[in-house]
């Protein structure tokens, strides 16, 4: 009797283990099915241009999340150019935050152009925040400058020749990128104001306007010679000046500013001279005052000495008068001989001194 029972539950635990590898197996290959059919389109083309991109590969870029599309794509464009891209390193920029196409395009452009480019370099330059491509096509390409930027609001260079007659330029500058000095080199900025700056150098250092008229190319050849490129990511070709136009006479403005600010200046001088003449007469006015107060004050003690001398004995009563007459007539003497009125003479006769009353009797 137990034997039968021993074969029973050993039959299903049997049955309980097939069923339980078939759901195992069916879902296996559900997954397998879903993961053949999401990446069987992308299998076929790898397979079928030569990419060797397998499919583990696809699903661990999916697990990775990598945008395998992406990277299938890049792969197919360099495998197809002639180039020998590692699956790896598209991953690793890719992953790193780089643009894998744009970094593709850029060596498959520079394969054609013959121009030495690894992938190290442009996978460097692009994670930089340079656009390798656009840098490759100006290689290839020469880029024109315009300098002054328009952008930036102003059309024309200004600079004054040595005569003073002001010259408005523009230049266009030719200029084609060096991948060596792209990372770190200075950007387009910078080659526009150093090319303003020789512009302007090179008008200023011109004796008359007319020599820059006559001769334009004399500023390019100036602008050249100075290698305005050195520590830039560009190669400058060539400086060409497009417009060259005459503006205002600076000298002479300057000139006519400074006339007036001397002449400011001596009209400044000559009124703090006068403000020191004026003070100077008020104090000569002061001081003929003072001294007239003096003569006054002295004037004051004449009479007071006469009467002293009448009331000593010094001085008698004939000579008085007799001082009294040669006062009067050197009063009317006075008058007759400046024109005076009658009232002059009066006032200087009465300033005559006058001897007390009890003294004169």
């Amino acid at each position: 009797m137990g034997e039968p029972f021993v074969l029973l539950a050993q039959a299903e635990a049997l049955r309980i283990l097939l069923v339980a590898v078939l759901v195992i197996g069916g879902l296996f290959l559900v997954v397998f099915l879903f993961l053949v059919a999401r990446f069987l389109n992308l299998w076929i083309q790898s397979l079928t241009t030569g990419a060797g991109i397998r499919l583990r590969d696809l699903i661990g870029m999916w697990l990775r999340k990598v945008n395998y599309h992406e990277i299938v794509r890049a792969k197919i464009m360099a495998v197809q150019a002639g180039l020998d891209v590692d699956t790896r390193m598209l991953e690793a920029h890719y992953l790193a935050g780089g643009r894998v196409l744009n970094v593709v395009r850029a060596l498959i452009a520079a394969n054609r152009a013959e121009i030495p480019l690894s992938w190290k370099r442009a996978a460097a330059i692009d994670l930089a925040g340079r656009n390798v491509l656009e840098a490759v096509q100006t290689s290839v390409y020469p880029k024109v400058i315009d300098c002054p930027d328009p952008s930036k609001g102003k059309p024309l260079l200004e600079a004054v020749a040595k005569n003073g007659i002001q010259l408005r330029a523009k230049a266009r500058v030719t200029v084609r990128a060096n991948l060596d000095r792209l990372i770190g080199g200075a950007t387009e900025e910078t080659i526009i104001a150093r090319v303003g700056e020789g512009v302007v150098s090179a008008i200023g250092s011109a004796e008359t306007h007319f020599e820059v008229l006559e001769n334009p190319d004399r500023i390019s050849k100036a602008v050249l010679a100075k290698g305005l490129d050195s520590q830039t990511a560009f190669e400058i070709v060539s400086i060409d000046i497009a417009d060259v136009d005459v503006g205002e006479n600076i000298g002479a403005r300057l000139q006519a500013e400074q006339a007036e600010a001397d002449m400011r200046t001596a009209r400044a001088r000559a009124e703090a001279a006068r403000a020191q003449a004026v003070a100077r007469e008020q104090e000569m006015k002061a001081l003929i005052a003072e001294n007239r107060a003096k003569v006054v004050l002295a004037e004051a003690e004449i009479p007071k000495a006469v009467a002293e001398a009448l009331r000593n004995g010094r001085l008698g009563v004939l000579d008085y008068y007799a001082l009294r007459n040669i006062q009067a007539d050197t009063a009317m003497r006075s008058a007759i001989a400046s024109g005076g009125r009658a009232e002059d003479s009066a006032s200087d006769s009465s300033r005559a001194p006058i001897a007390p009353e009890g003294e004169a009797q």
